[in-house]
């Protein structure tokens, strides 16, 4: 084994795994890992307690503490204020300002949240609170697991931003925490609460499109200026993990969705994958042009980056095929395709207008569109959708999601999204790094459900006995 494949093994969390790693991980075997708590070594994982389906007791009122204040954090308090049976006990950030500017956005509201900043670990004081129920996480991604983890170990449910882990070995911390406390960990996929992928998603369970077999996504997105602003993420990190790693850094936003209508963990699972990145024509060049203006860059000067665009396929066992790309430094528009193909029809999101087919020959027309629009929006969205509108982020679906989660918990319900989903979609960054760095291998995907995907149920969408969360105008 070369050294730079042993390199990106213990990087990605695939160390111990060996050689043979492909095929073990078809396996229900996690890489080996210890157990702080226990201070034992785990070479498998046989599933403890199945949290797909899993109703956590009811919370009459859903007390909130949020971690990260910087870009994704402040649009979470100002959403979470308009949620009514929500109380907004702790805001965290390492820096006072940010912690300090989120709690103005809550003046002259019911909440009175108390602040925790100033050092890299002053978050886990809000996690060791009794009165919290839920931690909602929106840091960098490197802090995601740890932050995660830390929450369930304390009794409470994790909600994190995308992607919720970064390594194989995290994802398996995620899913052998979350059934050991019973404490959901839900990722923050807001992709899947926007309303054309919640249509299709509908349309799908309805049978309208027949047996899909083939679906993509994608997170098409410029972010060079951003990403290599000094007032964008902070401590530049994003930049950074776009120098350090090559692959499909960013899958979930094009996946969640399109999971869902596959019924991934929920009768089917993925099988194997194939990752093909091409060189990066952006970033490098980029960087030696901010470099030559200003010391701040140089630093970023000589360092490879990702390559500009990253393409990935998926099997699953059921043969269902998938295609996810990502790009976020070449000059296109915003894209995340959303496409689903099946026997008797299919959908395509962008290019837009989204667009639906119900045959090969072309897509319905306006008026058509209109009339399949109304017969299968979700109950989800004609409840809350022009509220969710109005109040925004992306669109709406910020709030739609989060209105979702909090809803689900008021009631004892199961949530859209479990910590299987939040590990599977994060894992093919790690495993299209693996597949990229040895040539377009194929590597076969973990079944993080240890064999319950062949049972558990797809998700289901209606309001199934909740819906009476109100909104705060």
């Amino acid at each position: 084994m070369s050294n730079n494949r042993r390199d990106f093994l213990k990087l990605s969390g695939l160390a111990g795994i060996g050689l043979m790693g492909a095929g073990m991980l078809n396996s229900c075997t996690g890489p080996e890992k210890k157990t702080e708590k226990a201070g034992t070594s785990a070479k498998a994982y046989s599933q403890q307690f199945n949290m797909c389906g899993y109703a956590a007791p009811k919370l009459e009122t859903v007390r909130v503490g949020i971690i990260g204040l910087g870009m994704r954090g402040p649009g979470a308090v100002s959403r979470m204020n308009r949620i009514e049976g929500v109380e907004i006990k702790a805001l965290c950030d390492i820096r006072q300002e940010q912690a300090e500017a989120a709690k103005k956005i809550l003046e002259g509201s019911i909440h009175n949240p108390d602040l925790y900043y100033g050092s890299e670990d002053a978050w886990k004081k809000a996690c060791e609170r009794d009165d919290i129920d839920l931690i909602y996480i929106a840091t960098p991604w490197h802090l995601h697991t740890p932050m995660s983890v830390y929450a369930m170990e304390h009794g409470k449910h994790a909600a994190v931003e995308v992607p919720a882990a970064k390594t194989l070995d995290e994802c398996w911390q995620l899913v052998e925490t979350s059934e050991r406390t019973k404490k959901h960990c839900m990722m923050l996929e807001n992709c899947c609460y926007d309303f054309f992928e919640l249509l299709t998603l509908n349309m799908a369970r309805q049978g309208f499109f027949g047996e899909v077999v083939h679906v993509e996504g994608a997170y098409l997105h410029n972010l060079v200026d951003l990403n290599f602003s000094k007032e964008g993420y902070y401590d530049m990190w994003r930049l950074k993990e776009n120098a350090s790693r090559n692959g499909n850094l960013y899958p979930t936003h094009g996946l969640g969705p399109i999971c869902q209508i596959l019924n991934v963990n929920r009768g089917d699972r993925m099988d194997y994958l194939v990752s093909v990145s091409g060189n990066d024509f952006t970033m490098g060049s980029k960087a030696k042009e901010l470099a030559a203006a200003d010391p701040f860059f140089q630093e970023y000067a000589n360092k490879s980056y990702r390559g500009n665009m990253n393409t990935t396929t998926i099997r699953t066992v059921n043969g269902k095929t998938v295609l996810v790309q990502h790009d976020v430094s070449s000059t296109r528009p915003y894209s995340r395709i959303h496409q689903v193909t099946g026997t008797k029809g299919s959908a395509c999101k962008w290019p837009g207008p989204p667009r639906i087919a119900v045959s090969h020959e072309d897509w319905v027309g306006t008026e058509e569109f209109k009339k399949l629009e109304e017969q299968y929006t979700p109950e989800l969205v004609k409840l809350v959708g022009d509220m969710a509108k109005k109040i925004g982020g992306h669109g709406g679906m910020d709030f739609l999601m989060d209105w979702r989660l909090i809803d689900c918990l008021r009631n004892g319900l199961p949530l859209d999204q479990d910590v299987y989903d939040a590990a599977l979609w994060s894992s093919i960054a790690p495993l299209s790094e693996w597949s990229v760095a040895n040539r377009s291998n194929s590597i076969d995907v973990p079944d993080f459900t240890c064999g319950a995907w062949k049972t558990n149920s797809p998700v289901d969408i209606s309001l199934r006995g909740g819906g009476n969360t109100g909104v705060r105008v």
